[in-house]
Parts: structure tokens; C-alpha cells; sequence
């Protein structure tokens, strides 16, 4: 027997299958997707592989596989799988194998993979009856390890370290009674388990309003029926549509199948779980996302391919969960960017999910309040199922918004990050003790700092990127690379001390606050604040539990929440997306504006809404003011046709970066000119456009530059960009990538 075996590296030369010979004794546990041991050429060390398929016999001379492990953590359709992923996105196979390995298991290196937890527990060896004879026969004297003996009478099993706690005793006490057979001491397998200190009181279905009924009638149909079709939830903010995956969910329960529920923010998780945990009860449900420990997501991870979970909750990476019979996969908030990895594989979890419903005969739901455009354009023509929810679930109105015109304030004296409005309408919420989010899309303090005498700027020494002061650590930071060093007080260009701080973040906004607000209570939630495990968590439930008046955020905030006290939102400067290089700078913004509105007004409360900004007249802002998504799609579709941007064609962007300027710039040339070459001899359809440098020319010490093709993205255009990279091989110093429509065109 022969097996193909993929090799786990990253050289693109050993992007291939290479036959091995198995070995009587392993042919009966060998299987597809097997992590292997095997040697390759002259190296003495053994190589890990992987099996991706089993043949009778190789037209090539072949080594013995060495050892293999087994209980395979892949299967065929995930091999099939990661063959799809790797010519989509234009990666490695290995790479793409690797999404779909349980968390901690990844490294080659078997000392360092994530193991099962266990813990020593105690417990009798003898009978009750024994025993007391023994204490009344004096035969056990000491009191420490009588008082052992009674505790595990009455508590069975207990951790070494539990009793040594207890018992107020110690571990060669414990060790005594061992050696003297009163005892056993049994290392078992334990769970990690997150939602440990949950209590979560259970909740009962809600009564649908006729919209969501409607919606849910539709989606019921094609669960019963296994028919594979995508659906758009396309509601206001608060319309319901988390009661619809709920009650979706539990009818796939009753056909015996599973679920996955994606949600953009890791932020989001812990709301989502609560709910699903409160419904369903924490047996059926799993949660996958990055800030849980290896342990914690490696002992989930077995639990789902164990088949005891039915519900799996997370972030991007959850759709690979190993989970069978899926029923159903819902996208939450389906218009985020975060669905889009930026790491390689540069994969999108949209098009993974459909590629995944598909296989099942699954419905795929997508919800959002501000879908995106390339979706809510199939729904248009029918190629989504278009489910609408025009009003909010409770009955509450959607809240009044109003622009504030940053020029008028500045002509007016105010120089302060608040406008007199806004001002005005916080001391207005903390009078009535109700609690207001102000969203500012910028984190730290200041966003650049400049010499005012000859307008030098401190920028990252790795990255051609001006560096943020952050106040609390007194340094100024690359949100790029994470380089770090000391503020500047002499300017480095002309010895001026005329050093000034521009921009604003969060930590800045917040002593502001504080300062105009003195009696106020405040919360900061931004990336510098929920570096530590549970961190998003504890400041959601701090703020809605312990009444703080005004949390203070940037994107974290705004996606999703349910905050029955919010009253008033305040958005500081709604500009801050529209100046960004990126034809999707439009609907980013109206995205954003539009959600951050949604967190108001959810309950009983009336809702209000400031935008502060500098461009009033913006169509994205003036329409995100009215949260009239319609008339910004139907303005925006068109100049995208207009300009041939998608959803009429698709962008790929060729990526190169080196730390040789001209070594970059050589390779991306000759990969343009190979293109040329062929659009022009085999007259493609495509729009080819010069390299340049990128916006951000220099990240990491290493220049790059890019390249954008407009086309119908194909098998022939995946074909020729595939021909592309294997014809003309950069050299070891320069990397290059290939991404289809990417969510970040920096």
C-alpha cells in the first residue's frame, strides 16, 4: 500500500503529494488524514506529513512511513476541503490542513503540542466498615489522617490539592496513608472548561412578531426539507433577528442535526454564549475564539469531534470546527471585515461556510442590520432569500440622530474633543442616571506627534507609519509591528523643543471626560484594554451591572451589544473611515455609523444619537443619520457599476514585500509583465493595472508593493494566477501573495 503524503512545510517548491510506502504492520490502522512521520532526501531528522489519500501502488522508487498517529484528526471531506482552500486562496496545502487541527496541536514538535488535562484524585481503597474498626482499634493514631479518611467518606473522590486544602493537611500525610493501602491516588483525564462559573438562569422561547414569524416559516421550511439555500436576514438594530437563530437552532436539534453560529467580535461571544447557554444549557454548546486558552479551545475542540456538542460558537476560525451532521450555519453581523483572514490563508469564512452548507445540504443564514453590498445585491437578484425586519422586536423606536458640524464649533471657540450638544445631552443622561457609549474609532492618546518649527513626524523606525502616544505607559507605540520607545521631546531634525501632540484615541477622550464630567463614572474598552483572558467580558457585565454612566470605546463597542440603559450615543469624529484609501470607505462608514446608533434606545428608553464630524454633507453620514440603508445601496451601487468595483467584478490585489526595495520592485514587475503577456496573447478579460508601491509602503522592515487586477474571478483566472506564481519564482527574500477581494486594500 502506498500514501500520498503532504509534507508540513511552507516552501512552496514542496507544495506537492510524495509517495511512501506503508508498512505491513501499519496498514490496517493507516487512514486519510493521519499525521505522519517520514524521512525526505538526506535530512536525518524525520519529517511530519500528512495522509491525503491511499493507493495500491507508485510509479516511483519509495520510503517506509516510520510511524503514524493515530486517531486521524482529519477525514476525506476535510481533506477535499483543504485542497479547495489551497488553490482558492493560493496557499500551501499544509498550510490550509493546519485551520483544521484541534488548537495547541500544530507544531511538529510533540513535546510542545497541547495535551489532555489531568489531575490526581483520591480515592478509599478500603471499606468504610474497615476502616473505623481500625481508628476504634487504634491502628490509625494521627488525627490528620483520620480527619483525611472521614472526608472521603463523606465527598468520594476529591484532587489531591482539594484535600490538602480541606483537610487542612499535607501531601506526605496523604502519601502515608497511600503506602499503608487506605488509599489510591488515580490520574483521570479532566475538562477545561470556560463556562465554569456560569450561572446562567434558563430562558424560554419569545413570541415572534408576524416579520420574524415570516422569517422563520421560510428558514423552517428548507431545515425540514435539507435544502441547501442562503438566506439575508436584513433587519433594523433590535429587530430580533438573535430569536430567529435561536429558535432556527432548536428545531435543527429536533431533526437530530448540529449547528454553527459565527459572530465578527470576540467581544461578542460571551453575550451570544450567555443566550444560547440560557436556552440550550451548557451540555449541546461549545465556544471557540483566541482569548480562551489553548487548553480550553483543545478540550472543546475534542468534545466537538466527540459528537457530545450540538452548538458551536465563535469567531472566524469556529468554522472549522469538527463538527458533524451540520443542520445549519448562521454569519452574524455578516457584513464585518474580521470574517476575512489577513494571516495566511488570506480565507474568507463566508465563502468557507457555503462551501460547508453545501456539502451538508444545510441552509446558511446571514444576518445583519448594514449587510454588505456584494450580498445584499444577490438578494436583489435573487440569489439570496431576502428576509425583512423593518421594526424593532419590543416595539421600541429606532433612535433620532442628529449631525454635529465640527467647523461650526470650532468657529464658535470650542476646541474640546465634545461638542456644546453633546455636552449638553451627557449631563442630561447622568442627571437621569441613564448610561451613554462615545465611540471613537482611534485607540491611545494622541495619534501623531510633529515638530511645529520644521514639521518632522515621529514615525516607527520598522514601518513607514506615524507612531501613537499612548499616556498610561508614556510611549509612543506602532499599532503595526508593536515597536515601542520613549516620547520625543527634542526634535531629532532641528533640535526645536516646539514638540506638539495631534490627533485623538481613546485614553485621550477619556481624561477629557473625566475632566468635564468629574462625578461621572467611566469605562474604557479598546485593544490596550482587553489584552487579559476574560477582560472583554468582565468590562461588558461592569458596565451593565454596576451602572457606570458613560462607556468609552472604539469598534469593539458598537457591534451587536444589548444595553437596556443606553440612551445616548455620541460619535466624536465620524470621518475617521471616510478618509481611508479603499473604495469601500462609503459603506465602511454608513457600517459603522448605522450600528453604533443601534446601541441606543433598545428598551423603553428614548434613543439619541450625536455624529460629530467635519464632512456633515457626506452622503454615507447623512443617510447613516437617517439609518436609511436602501437609499445609501441604491447611491453607492451605482457609482460602484460606474467605476467597475464589486459587486460587478471582483479585485485581487498581488502582494510583495522584501526587505530590498529593488528586489520587490524587480519581482513585481516581472510578474506584470508575464500577465501582460498573456491577457494580451490569449486575450482574457481582465484589467490590469502597474505596480506601486502600497499605501503603507513599509511595515516590518519590509517595502511593498502591489498590484490590481478587476475581473470575473474564475477557474481560468485562478488557472493563469496560478501559472503566474509557479512561473515565475521570487527570489527567497521576497514574498508574494495573492488575495481575492480583501477586506483591507492597505
Amino acid at each position: 500500500m502506498i500514501a500520498e503524503v503532504i509534507l508540513n512545510s511552507k516552501a512552496k517548491d514542496l507544495d506537492r503529494s510524495f509517495d511512501y510506502e506503508v508498512p505491513k504492520e501499519l496498514e490496517e490502522k493507516i487512514k486519510i488524514g493521519n499525521r505522519v512521520l517520514v524521512p525526505f532526501g538526506r535530512r536525518k531528522i524525520l519529517e511530519e506529513g500528512f495522509v491525503i489519500n491511499l493507493k495500491k501502488q507508485s510509479e516511483y522508487e519509495t520510503k517506509p512511513i516510520k510511524s503514524i498517529e493515530e486517531n486521524p484528526f482529519l477525514n476525506e471531506n476535510k481533506i477535499k476541503l483543504a485542497k479547495w482552500i489551497s488553490k482558492r486562496y493560493f496557499c500551501n496545502l499544509s498550510d490550509s490542513i493546519k485551520l483544521m487541527l484541534p488548537p495547541g496541536t500544530k507544531s511538529s514538535n510533540t513535546e510542545n503540542r497541547i495535551k489532555d488535562k489531568t489531575l490526581n484524585f483520591v480515592y478509599l481503597k478500603k471499606s468504610e466498615d474497615e476502616i473505623e474498626i481500625d481508628i476504634e482499634n487504634k491502628k490509625i493514631k494521627s488525627e490528620k489522617q483520620i480527619r483525611i479518611l472521614h472526608f472521603l467518606m463523606e465527598n468520594d473522590a476529591v484532587t489531591i490539592s482539594d484535600l490538602e486544602i480541606f483537610t487542612d493537611t499535607s501531601r506526605a500525610i496523604i502519601k502515608t496513608l497511600e503506602k499503608n493501602n487506605y488509599i489510591e491516588i488515580i490520574e483521570k483525564e479532566v475538562e477545561r472548561n470556560p463556562f465554569l462559573n456560569k450561572n446562567i438562569q434558563r430562558t424560554t422561547k419569545l413570541t415572534f412578531t408576524k416579520e420574524q414569524q415570516n422569517a422563520y416559516e421560510k428558514i423552517e421550511k428548507s431545515i425540514k426539507q435539507n435544502e441547501n439555500k442562503e438566506f439575508l436576514i436584513f433587519g433594523v438594530t433590535g429587530s430580533g433577528k438573535t430569536e430567529i437563530y435561536l429558535q432556527s437552532i432548536e428545531k435543527v436539534l429536533e431533526e437530530g442535526k448540529n449547528s454553527i453560529i459565527l459572530v465578527p467580535e470576540i467581544s461578542l461571544t460571551p453575550q451570544m454564549v450567555d443566550r444560547f447557554i440560557a436556552r440550550f444549557g451548557q451540555e449541546k454548546i461549545a465556544v471557540i475564539h483566541s482569548k480562551l486558552s489553548i487548553g480550553e479551545r483543545y478540550d472543546a475542540w475534542k468534545k466537538i469531534a466527540s459528537g457530545k456538542i450540538k452548538i458551536v460558537i465563535g469567531a472566524r476560525s469556529a468554522i472549522f470546527a469538527p463538527l458533524k451532521n451540520i443542520g445549519l450555519i448562521i454569519i452574524d453581523e455578516e457584513h464585518d471585515s474580521s470574517y476575512q483572514s489577513e494571516m495566511t490563508p488570506k480565507y474568507d469564512a463566508k465563502e468557507i461556510a457555503k462551501y460547508i452548507a453545501k456539502e451538508n445540504s444545510c441552509p446558511l443564514i446571514l444576518g445583519s442590520a448594514t449587510p454588505d453590498m456584494k450580498t445584499y445585491y444577490k438578494a436583489s437578484k435573487g440569489e439570496i432569500s431576502l428576509l425583512e425586519l423593518t421594526k424593532r422586536a419590543n416595539n421600541s423606536k429606532l433612535p433620532t440622530v442628529k449631525i454635529v458640524d465640527l467647523r461650526e464649533e470650532l468657529a464658535n471657540g470650542n476646541r474640546t474633543m465634545l461638542s456644546r450638544s453633546l455636552q449638553e445631552e451627557i449631563k442630561k443622561n447622568i442627571e437621569k442616571k441613564e448610561q451613554t457609549i462615545l465611540f471613537l474609532n482611534r485607540r491611545g492618546y494622541s495619534t501623531f506627534i510633529m515638530c511645529r518649527d520644521c514639521g518632522y513626524t515621529v514615525k516607527c523606525k520598522n514601518c513607514n507609519i506615524t507612531m501613537t502616544y499612548h499616556l498610561k505607559q508614556n510611549k509612543l507605540k506602532c499599532h503595526y509591528c508593536g515597536y515601542e520607545e520613549k516620547p520625543v521631546t527634542i526634535c531629532p531634525e532641528c533640535s526645536s523643543t516646539n514638540i506638539r501632540y495631534f490627533g485623538t484615541g481613546t485614553q485621550k477622550l477619556e481624561q477629557e471626560v473625566n475632566r468635564l464630567f468629574p462625578t461621572a463614572s467611566t469605562i474604557r474598552m479598546d485593544v490596550d484594554t482587553v489584552t487579559k483572558k476574560n477582560s472583554h467580558e468582565e468590562i461588558l457585565n461592569k458596565f451593565r451591572n454596576d451602572n457606570i454612566d458613560i462607556l468609552i470605546g472604539t469598534q469593539m463597542v458598537v457591534k451587536g451589544h444589548h444595553f437596556p440603559k443606553v440612551s445616548l450615543v455620541g460619535v466624536i469624529t465620524a470621518d475617521s473611515t471616510l478618509n481611508i484609501e479603499d473604495f469601500r470607505a462609503n459603506e465602511r462608514t454608513f457600517q459603522i455609523l448605522t450600528q453604533v446608533a443601534g446601541r441606543a434606545g433598545r428598551e423603553n428608553l428614548e434613543g439619541r444619537v450625536l455624529i460629530q464630524t467635519y464632512n456633515p454633507d457626506s452622503l454615507a453620514i447623512e443617510y447613516a443619520s437617517m439609518q436609511d440603508y436602501k437609499t445609501f445601496y441604491e447611491s453607492e451601487i451605482e457609482i460602484r457599476k460606474q467605476l467597475k468595483y464589486p459587486p460587478f467584478c471582483d479585485i485581487i490585489l498581488i502582494g510583495f514585500s522584501g526587505e530590498n526595495e529593488q528586489q520587490t520592485v524587480r519581482q513585481a514587475k516581472k510578474v506584470h509583465q508575464y500577465l501582460k503577456n498573456r491577457i494580451i496573447s490569449e486575450k482574457i478579460g481582465i484589467l490590469l493595472y502597474s505596480p506601486v508601491p502600497s499605501p503603507i509602503d513599509k511595515i516590518k522592515n519590509k517595502y511593498r508593493w502591489r498590484m490590481i487586477i478587476k475581473c470575473i474571478y474564475n477557474e481560468k483566472i485562478n488557472d493563469l494566477l496560478q501559472d503566474a506564481l509557479s512561473q515565475n519564482q521570487a527570489e527567497k527574500q521576497v514574498q508574494q501573495t495573492i488575495e481575492i477581494n480583501p477586506a483591507n486594500m492597505m
